[in-house]
């Protein structure tokens, strides 16, 4: 989830009250509070002007140019099956006793406001999983509506963020899970001690945590719901994959080792579109300058999202723009460095050990400056130092007057002198 987010990024708009039947709950008040919006710090790389010859598309590919990940698991069998328990593919999905990481709980099923005489209760079901706004005083009273939680968005690592339908309507509920510390909290951008469900889900969020979908008439929440495909799939990295798929599979396939394949592979990329594919997502909110999902692997993403860079010397949070911050980082400077340098994304996250051996490609280890104090044991400890895990100021919750920050660790590759190895 993008608790940003959680890296999602949403448009504000007014909040309303939505008064509707509510359903009796067992409850009891827990002390939380609301989840700071926070604006995610932008790209710093310059990029290079917009090319003549490719020009931002206004459309989207049609669903026709898609193969859909089962057609890619037939050849890739072993990417798929290890691509499939990563954060990416189970960015989204449908809400299930697996998916929603939440306590639904009695005593530990409610969020407790800023208004004294409003709560949320969130309630499992026969049917589904609720989200439902009650007066503690009076929990039968009716000043809210439980909601079903139709979708979940995020993989759970650091927060979950739920989604429901209302007719052909996407709109997030108003309560979120909160990985950290294990609370529910308020979702991103909801006032704290309101009751308000109407917060749309627009195409440039949506874009970040679903393979596809197909987007229908204004108002900008509007979409074919059975169009929604949901994780993040192959084709949201390698593009399109019929073409692919039907040249393989035909009677003349592509010789080994030819270009012409009919599909993207991310590797042979310019390093700017490597970065570009990833900064979609990883490089903060952006402007958005054509329609969600035309942005392709390949493109330029200036000529999609309009990133703007921070202003000099400002700090750089440890959420929020991860590409921009590599970007800050002396290592950069080398010409080699790309997101895939130390992240496969077709495996499961690596230990901060492991990230290591990445950085002993191009340093010796006998190069650090405490090598002479802690020798080889200084080895599986080059990120402890140079990527330390940080508190990010834009990525917070509170609950009872205390604020707790996410812990993150940083992309920007530095020395940082009180950051201390793991023992």
């Amino acid at each position: 989830m993008r608790l940003r987010t959680a890296s999602a990024v949403y448009r504000v708009m007014d909040r309303t009250r939505w008064r509707r039947k509510f359903c009796c709950v067992s409850i009891r008040a827990a002390a939380l509070s609301v989840l700071a919006a926070g604006i995610p710090i932008t790209t710093i790389r310059a990029q290079a002007p917009p090319s003549q010859t490719t020009a931002a598309r206004h459309t989207p590919p049609p669903s026709s140019a898609f193969a859909g990940d089962q057609a890619c698991a037939s050849c890739h069998d072993h990417e798929a099956h290890t691509y499939g328990t990563t954060p990416h593919a189970i960015d989204s999905s449908l809400p299930t006793a697996k998916t929603v990481l939440g306590n639904f709980t009695t005593g530990q099923n409610v969020l407790a406001t800023a208004n004294p005489n409003l709560i949320f209760a969130m309630v499992a079901a026969d049917n589904g999983f609720y989200e439902s706004a009650a007066d503690i005083h009076n929990p039968q009273h009716p000043i809210g509506e439980a909601a079903r939680i139709d979708l979940v968005i995020g993989s759970g690592r650091r927060g979950q963020t739920y989604l429901y339908w209302k007719g052909d309507q996407l709109f997030e509920l108003p309560v979120s899970y909160w990985a950290f510390t294990h609370q529910w909290i308020n979702s991103p951008g909801y006032v704290d001690g309101k009751v308000d469900f109407l917060r749309p889900i627009e195409t440039r969020c949506l874009e970040c945590h679903v393979t596809r979908f197909d987007s229908a008439p204004p108002p900008g929440n509007r979409y074919a719901r059975a169009s929604l495909v949901l994780g993040i799939g192959c084709e949201r990295c390698h593009g399109p994959g019929r073409l692919h798929a039907e040249r393989e599979r035909g009677s003349n396939p592509p010789r080994a080792g030819s270009t012409d394949i009919g599909i993207v592979n991310p590797a042979r990329l310019s390093r700017d579109r490597q970065l570009d594919l990833c900064a979609l997502c990883h490089a903060g909110a952006g402007e958005p300058i054509a329609p969600s999902l035309t942005f392709q692997p390949g493109d330029s993403l200036m000529q999609f999202v309009k990133i703007t860079a921070p202003p000099a010397n400002t700090p750089i949070d440890v959420h929020g723009n991860q590409v921009g911050a590599l970007e800050a980082s002396k290592c950069f400077t080398s010409g080699k460095l790309t997101c895939s340098t130390c992240h496969n994304v077709h495996q499961t996250q690596e230990t901060a050990d492991a990230f290591s051996s990445h950085c002993l490609q191009c340093h010796e280890v006998q190069a650090c400056g405490r090598y002479r104090q802690l020798g080889q044991a200084i080895r599986g400890h080059c990120v402890d130092c140079h990527m330390p895990i940080g508190q990010s100021q834009v990525l917070t919750a509170a609950a009872q007057g205390e604020t707790f920050h996410a812990r993150m660790r940083t992309h920007r590759i530095a020395i940082y002198p009180d950051a201390v190895a793991a023992q």
